[in-house]
């Protein structure tokens, strides 16, 4: 797994900053990426990937224990779909 401050750590290593200045970067890049998704709206970062949100719409469940009928409300996620030459890299 890779966390945050491995990412920030990476790019202060290659790009002569200090690792408060690319975390910086780091964090502002996932609250963009956040903020687009507030607003329905897609991110897309070529050669990686889209950050696009899908709605789910309400639908009737059960219940695993009791086997009651209930109601699952609408919701929203967050799915990426990876760029052809992430899926690419992956797959050498």
């Amino acid at each position: 797994m890779t966390t945050t401050n491995e990412i920030a750590d990476k790019i202060a290593a290659g790009n002569g900053l200090t690792k408060a200045e690319a975390k910086g970067i780091v964090e502002a890049v996932f609250k963009a990426i956040a903020d687009a998704a507030a607003s329905d709206a897609e991110t897309s970062i070529p050669g990686f990937g889209k950050f696009k949100v899908k709605a789910s719409p309400e639908r009737e469940g059960r219940n695993p224990a009791t086997g009651e009928a209930m109601k699952i409300a609408a919701s929203k996620k967050l799915a990426f779909t990876p760029a052809k030459a992430l899926k690419d890299a992956l797959n050498k």
